[in-house]
């Protein structure tokens, strides 16, 4: 488990037929809070063939599931041809999501926020099931299991951040999996690790950073609960308004009109996809050369291999 940090995946997701399958990549401590859990996540909410993939962010604070704090995006590339990468960044200050390492979301916290906002230590995971009665057009597509098996494929994960002392003690957990420099154990030097955290490449919110975030939004936002004023009359106290996108915005907090681009070429991404792409690459790389030398030569052991995650009908 972790205490704060940075989470970073590359996957790539089940092609064709894929409505109300949903590809989950988040921490969360639910098996040992049960009432009480945090949780971040990145949901891919499964599919039609030709149509453009969403994703979903969220987070929850001391088991605040029935105040979600759900945002949507339409994905800008064919998520099903390439890995892409997604990374869930997290202090006791803030949370921000990226694609590609371009920054989509983030949400700082407030006093407001109370217990809402996510504290205690989590573990990442990854996850493919079955959300047929809400994942693909509010439930209206559900899976199709003439179309599986729906596989999910993760690779070049990092990690950065402060572990739990007592958790995953063992060498299992660095198998496929890159402990990226200045990811070390939580203790007396908590406060300090995560200082180094917030200080890090990753974590420095950069005026480029946020106009990324902000061009990303204009063009891939299409739900924000943050103008979803028929669930929330009052905007939950972390929501910065922005005017003009609020007024993009209808009180369901769903896009006034549908986004006009072409769908996808399979096969192929746009070139400031695959430009973004490359410079995650050589980030993760350049991460990857500063690890201590015992999870350098883990990673380079293992950075071939690659996890997939399979959701079948059950007999």
């Amino acid at each position: 488990m972790y205490h704060h940090g940075f989470f970073s995946a590359s996957i790539k997701l089940p092609s064709d037929y894929t409505a109300g399958v949903v590809v989950a990549f988040y921490t969360s401590n639910g098996d040992v809070f049960e009432k009480r859990h945090d949780e971040l996540d990145f949901e891919f909410l499964g599919n039609i063939r030709g149509k453009p993939w969403r994703v979903q962010t969220n987070l929850y604070g001391n088991g605040s599931v029935g105040r979600g704090r759900e945002e949507r995006y339409v994905l800008p590339f064919d998520p099903t041809t390439e890995f892409h990468r997604y990374s869930i960044l997290w202090t006791s200050a803030s949370v921000a999501f990226y694609v590609d390492d371009v920054p989509v979301r983030e949400v700082r916290r407030c006093p407001a926020m109370a217990g809402d906002f996510p504290s205690k230590p989590m573990s990442l995971y990854a996850t493919v099931w079955d959300a047929s009665t809400w994942a693909t057009s509010g439930g209206r597509y559900r899976v199709n299991y003439r179309y599986g098996p729906f596989v999910a494929s993760f690779t070049d994960l990092a990690l950065l951040g402060c572990r739990v002392a007592g958790a995953g003690d063992g060498d299992d957990d660095e198998h496929n999996i890159r402990m990226v420099a200045g990811g070390g154990r939580c203790g007396d030097g908590a406060a300090e690790e995560e200082e180094k955290l917030r200080a890090s490449e990753v974590a420095v919110m950069t005026v480029e950073k946020q106009q990324a975030m902000r061009r990303f939004r204009e063009q891939n936002m299409v739900y924000s609960y943050c103008y979803d004023t028929r669930r929330y009359p009052a905007a939950l106290p972390e929501c910065d308004v922005v005017e003009s996108e609020r007024r993009r915005f209808k009180d369901s907090g769903h896009l006034r009109f549908a986004l006009r681009r072409r769908a996808p070429r399979r096969g192929s991404s746009s070139s400031s996809s695959r430009a973004a792409a490359a410079a995650g690459r050589a980030r993760s790389a350049a991460a990857a050369a500063a690890a201590s030398s015992r999870a350098a030569a883990v990673a380079a052991k293992k950075q071939q291999a690659a996890a997939e995650m399979v959701l079948v009908a059950r007999e």
